[in-house]
């Protein structure tokens, strides 16, 4: 299931390969989200064109509509969908924080309805059977993800509570897909390794570090990340829930982190916010009216080859759907190739010197984002 390819030299980087049913996925890797089971405005051909191997789709959303019976009566999410790469789903642990869950127990949690607010209960044994009905290739435990703000008491009861139902989890699973636990613990030390040795203890297919980028400061993220991190398993995946800033995804890769979720690359395109290796773009800006050139020269993309900025301000400032298609392609191969340039870089010894020049090109010193300093 899972093979170590290549680790970094002095750093925690590293190359892996996980293999699911649907694919094998080569780490470091970003996952589009694909929340209501697509990636929005762009198709799974298109997926398939930028280099994308995994997406993610959301439980909770899909037991709303069209429930998970329904797709499972189509043949299971892939074929729902139309895309034949592996899937993972999230638990719907991110809503009960996302959307205020009106009770939580040690049973279960009272979810309000995005479309028309009634509320559902969910167990972790609900969670569970709704992503085997879906068929996805990694399924995650559901779980309880506090505020990046939250009390250390409040913090600790989830941490108990989502280690309670990863247990459940576990003994309700009646397939052969993979299986994560999820770390919890906010930005308390002590509470992220009793997490993570309960969470290990139990033994999972994957290990994910959940409660991140939610309301805490830089500081702390990469203080608890990097912390949290040297705790994982060595022999199994490493996932970093919800993280895609391009910076984030830099660090956390040099601390072993192997996979990456986030709605920032396709939301800030569909906002006219474009990814380029010199930094964000802003396509609503009047300076572009004129500018006949791609986004980036190098960028290898079917909106950069075949559209210029001056296209792309046209159609952003008159609402054509056409701009949220091509923006979001373009985040998108910025964001493959991104990775893409990371796994070569850690393949060939040279991670720390991707890192120096990631951040020159960006004109950024990390320790005005983390506090830290580029060796």
């Amino acid at each position: 299931m899972f093979k170590i390819i290549k680790e970094g030299v002095e750093t925690l980087a590293r190359c892996t390969s996980i293999s699911t049913k649907h694919g094998i996925i080569d780490t470091p890797e970003f996952m589009p989200v694909g929340t209501q089971a697509t990636v929005k405005s762009i198709t799974p051909r298109m997926l398939k064109e930028i280099g994308t191997q995994i997406i993610l789709a959301n439980t909770y959303h899909l037991y709303l509509k069209p429930g998970s019976k329904i797709i499972r009566k189509a043949g299971g999410l892939h074929k729902f969908c139309g895309w034949n790469g592996p899937i993972l789903t999230d638990s719907g642990g991110f809503q009960i924080f996302s959307l205020k869950a009106t009770k939580i127990s040690e049973n279960g949690a009272y979810f309000p309805s995005i479309f028309n607010g009634s509320s559902h209960f969910i167990t972790p044994e609900d969670s569970i059977r709704i992503q085997e009905e879906l068929e996805s290739d990694i399924m995650m435990v559901l779980d309880i993800c506090p505020a990046g703000t939250a009390s250390y008491l409040h913090v600790a009861d989830a941490v108990d509570t989502t280690t309670k139902w990863a247990k459940r989890c576990k003994a309700s699973k009646e397939n052969d897909n993979l299986l994560f636990g999820i770390i919890q613990g906010g930005i308390y030390e002590d509470l992220r390794l009793r997490s993570t040795e309960m969470i290990r203890e139990i033994d999972f297919d994957g290990f994910a570090i959940g409660g991140l980028s939610v309301g805490e400061n830089k500081a702390d993220f990469h203080r608890i990340m990097s912390y949290t991190a040297q705790l994982l398993p060595r022999d199994k995946p490493h996932y970093l829930m919800g993280v895609g800033k391009p910076s984030d995804i830099v660090e956390s890769v040099n601390m072993g982190i192997d996979l990456f979720d986030c709605v920032m690359p396709t939301r800030n395109a569909r906002n006219g916010q474009l990814f380029t290796k010199h930094g964000t773009v802003s396509i609503k800006n009047s300076q572009f009216i004129e500018n006949f050139n791609p986004i980036e020269n190098s960028c290898g993309c079917y909106c950069c080859k075949n559209f210029t900025l001056s296209y792309l301000n046209h159609l952003y400032h008159t609402h054509e759907l056409l701009y949220y298609t091509l923006a979001t392609i373009h985040n998108l191969q910025y964001m493959h190739d991104l990775m893409m340039t990371i796994r070569k870089a850690i393949k060939n010894d040279n991670f720390y010197e991707f890192r120096r020049l990631f951040y020159q090109k960006i004109n950024q010193d990390p320790s005005e984002i983390y506090g830290l300093k580029v060796s």
